[in-house]
């Protein structure tokens, strides 16, 4: 079943086209990665997709009904605020607490129900953002660069935290990540982006298409390698995901 479709879709701002005739489609279940440069037009997509930016030209159809759980890319909370976790998963509406804990035991963070957000590591307050898009049970999730600040092995974790929520809920991902080596081998299909769809396919298709290369250059090919061999013989980080998430 397709969630959401993009038809020719053109973004404007002011003078300055960033996206011009994008198609693209999500499929229930599946996980996809946008990648591209800086400036590249990877947030405004997002944006497009979920109705926060004007388009120009072109439409975005989503399927009626659609839910979806968004993780921005990052979150200000003053620290001298005192908000407990369960209390930030409820702030825009009445949550049971039961849900509340199994959308962090989805998370992979199923221990921080009491703890005050203002004394989260990096990590686990990427997870509490997760467990939050997650209450609602969505049909997709929207991740914006959901892993900046975060060590490579933090972002490994959170990554197969990610493959782990789809595979349990059956949801599909939609995610932009500057982060190659680690997002395109837990995707089923990347979209290379630089004002346009440069290249899509499967994440060996892409890092070996010219357009793929031209940008990003054959080292990232090669990073893609080592992270796959290191995750079919059982060395990836993901043994180490509730460590890495603090």
């Amino acid at each position: 079943m397709t969630l959401i479709t993009a038809e020719d879709l053109s973004v404007r701002y002011g003078a300055n086209t960033v996206l011009r005739h994008v198609n693209m489609s999500i499929e229930a279940g599946e996980i996809v990665t946008i990648v591209g440069p800086n400036g590249s037009g990877k947030t405004s997509l997002l944006r497009a997709i979920i109705g926060a930016a004007k388009l120009c030209e072109g439409q975005v159809t989503r399927k009626p009904g659609l839910k979806i759980g968004y993780v921005p890319q990052k979150l200000h909370i003053d620290p001298t605020l005192p908000i407990t976790v369960e209390r930030f998963m409820r702030l825009t509406h009445r949550v049971p607490r039961p849900a509340c804990k199994s959308a962090l035991e989805a998370a992979g963070v199923p221990d921080l129900l009491g703890r005050q957000m203002s004394q989260l590591s990096g990590g686990q307050f990427q997870r509490v953002l997760l467990a939050r898009a997650l209450i609602n049970a969505p049909d997709i999730l929207l991740l914006d660069e959901a892993t900046q600040g975060l060590d490579q092995r933090g972002s490994a974790a959170f990554y197969k935290q990610i493959e782990t929520v789809r595979r349990e809920t059956g949801c599909a991902v939609l995610m932009i990540s500057h982060e190659l080596h680690v997002v395109m081998s837990a995707s089923d299909r990347v979209i290379c982006l630089n004002g346009h769809v440069c290249c899509e396919g499967s994440p060996a298709v892409v890092a070996s298409a010219p357009e793929y290369r031209a940008l990003f250059g054959t080292g990232t090919g090669g990073a893609l390698a080592l992270y796959r061999h290191e995750h079919d013989h059982g060395h990836d980080h993901a043994d180490h995901s509730q460590e890495a998430a603090e």
